[in-house]
């Protein structure tokens, strides 16, 4: 290779990402842990950042000099976007559009489980004990989906196909959005709650959403609604979900996230018959590591041409 050959670091955790082949075609490729990532970046022009949990970015950033590009490897940047970055000429993009339909499809399965008891059936199954239930109708049922984003409105046309009646919640309101509805602003998410049959947590994790799933949001949920969470776990301030599940303020939850991942057997969501607990895995479906590094590589093709890239991040939005 030529010495105009960019220099790309992919940070990763335990595994590195698959299929890097065609990668390692295109650029010089320095594999690096979070522990040697400020050596590592020492004359790098790209940053491939494979874990996808890592603040290790900000402590290196003044090994960072030659930095023109970092890509996420997953939706979510707001473990990337410290203040240094931000305010530098950095160019920041993420792996948008992966996930949407997979997750759309995992909302709807959970929605399906707790309208269809399928819980309570299992459970029944595995004690060889035989009890009729009656179900919930799905369509004709309503739905928050909290978030503007590309997942959000993935879940909305995911669950407006199945009959249900699909309004949203986001950081800019509009009218008869053609996915989401009518979409009222978070500072009136509250006065929306007590229509919901199920309220679908999509939203970015920022300042303006932080905790927002708090003691008085679930207290304006019927009480029986359910609420899913496939957005970060900052979003629910977890000791009041307990608590408002304790009191039957709602009547059930679906948690992909949690602030402690994984979730400790000493939580006492594990043993609550009407909470569905998945491990972080609403996205993965066969073939999302695969994909993610086929985004990464179209994404340096573009660098390399000079053209523009796809899913870059307004860094300052």
């Amino acid at each position: 290779m030529d010495s105009g050959t960019p220099i790309v670091v992919v940070l990763h955790a335990a595994d590195r990402p698959p299929a890097m082949a065609q990668v390692e075609a295109l650029a010089r490729i320095r594999y690096a842990r979070s522990s040697d990532l400020f050596s590592a970046l020492n004359g790098a022009d790209v940053l491939f950042v494979w874990d996808g949990r890592t603040t290790a970015l900000s402590r290196a950033w003044d090994g960072a000099g030659a930095l023109r590009w970092v890509h996420a490897a997953g939706a979510g940047v707001d473990h990337l976007l410290f203040p240094e970055l931000r305010e530098s000429g950095v160019v920041l993009t993420h792996s948008r559009g992966v996930f949407d339909e997979p997750m759309a499809e995992y909302v709807l399965g959970l929605v399906l489980a707790f309208a269809k008891r399928l819980p309570a059936i299992i459970r029944g199954q595995q004690r060889k004990h035989w009890q009729k239930r009656e179900t919930e109708r799905v369509a004709g049922s309503r739905a928050l989906v909290v978030g503007g984003g590309p997942i959000a409105r993935a879940v909305a046309r995911k669950l407006g196909a199945a009959g249900v009646v699909v309004s949203g919640a986001a950081r800019v309101p509009r009218a008869d959005d053609p996915d989401l509805g009518d979409v009222v602003p978070y500072s009136e998410l509250r006065s929306v709650l007590p229509r919901q049959d199920w309220v679908v947590v999509a939203a970015a994790l920022t300042a303006e959403t932080q905790g927002m799933v708090d003691a008085s949001f679930l207290r304006a949920m019927r009480p029986t609604a359910r609420l899913v969470n496939i957005g970060r776990s900052g979003l629910v301030v977890q000791p009041d979900l307990i608590d408002a599940l304790d009191a039957g303020e709602i009547a059930g939850a679906a948690f992909d996230v949690f602030p402690d991942d994984p979730l400790p057997p000493s939580s006492s969501l594990w043993d609550m018959p009407n909470v569905l607990i998945s491990p972080h895995m609403s996205s993965d479906v066969i073939g999302w590591r695969e994909e993610l590094v086929r985004r990464f590589r179209d994404n340096l093709e573009r660098y390399l041409a000079g053209k523009p890239m796809v899913g870059v991040v307004d860094k300052r939005r």
